[in-house]
């Protein structure tokens, strides 16, 4: 569970700094191209990922081209959700993608159900229910519906994906390597195209781009060894990722960003944090 608390904790980090760019006035594309090149080096130094014809032959290609084209893609697709739809319901559409994520553990990758991971999660969408609580806000406009459609699905996605990468026989190093270069292409391919309309590189998006690709990298890398850790119970790597994510995210906004909080949302603390514990109880 050491690998799970420590991708929550990195996972919150990328939201933070994703949300002071716009008060630093960071250019998010950019960003997440040199995001991508410094999780790239990483990997090449930390990893030491095999690049041999064996190796490469080995490779779930398929799933390494899916990962570098939705994991750029969501970084666009939440910030166009927040835009569109506002930051409350964006985030609301990211967490519950967990349901998606559990119907998968379920019904693809044949997980059996205990009585300790049934109250995990029954405990774990209350929490989540009562985490986003938030007043009505007002309706939808536009295409913020599809936008938030595409955050909700995208995310389990990703879970799904990497879920897969773990269960395969590929080099670790190398899966995740050949993901990061993928995704890299992909945004420097995007934003030669905005740079052909006029848009000019930002030394300071270079910098906030490494800040953001150490945390990444951090992230993606912990959540990966988590599912290969408890490989027999992706339900609860999907469930305490989210969980934990909504918990600590809400702790941070209440302590130190000094976020209004209800009595609804800090009983939801409490309820995530029984869940965890359930779930903990679960993968042990």
């Amino acid at each position: 569970m050491q690998f799970l608390a420590l991708a929550v904790c990195f996972s919150v980090a990328v939201s933070l700094w994703l949300r002071q760019a716009p008060a630093w006035r960071l250019d998010l594309g950019q960003m997440v191209l040199w995001n991508y090149a410094i999780a790239s080096l990483l990997c090449l130094l930390l990893l030491h990922p095999r690049m041999d014809a064996a190796s490469l032959s080995r490779m779930p290609w398929g799933i390494a081209l899916a990962l570098g084209v939705v994991l750029p893609g969501l970084f666009v697709i939440m910030g166009r959700a927040v835009r569109s739809a506002g930051i409350v319901r964006a985030d609301i559409a990211q967490r519950l993608s967990l349901l998606l994520s559990l119907a998968a553990a379920f019904g693809l990758f044949g997980q059996k159900v205990d009585a300790w991971q049934l109250l995990g999660m029954a405990l774990g969408l209350l929490a989540m229910l009562a985490l986003l609580a938030r007043p009505a806000a007002r309706a939808l406009r536009g295409d913020a519906a599809i936008w938030l459609l595409a955050v909700w699905f995208g995310y389990a996605l990703v879970d799904v994906l990497l879920k897969l990468l773990a269960l395969r026989g590929a080099n670790f190093g190398t899966a995740l390597q050949s993901s990061f270069l993928l995704a890299f292409v992909c945004m420097a391919v995007a934003q030669a195209l905005r740079m052909a309309r006029g848009t000019r590189l930002d030394p300071r998006s270079l910098g906030g781009g490494l800040v953001l690709g150490l945390l990444n990298y951090a992230n993606i890398d912990l959540y990966i060894r988590a599912h290969q850790s408890l490989s027999a119970n992706p339900a609860v790597v999907f469930a305490g990722m989210n969980l934990g994510v909504v918990a600590l995210s809400s702790l941070v906004g209440m302590l130190w960003l000094r976020e209004p909080t209800s009595r609804v949302n800090r009983a939801g603390i409490v309820l995530a944090g029984l869940a965890i514990a359930a779930l903990t109880r679960a993968a042990a």
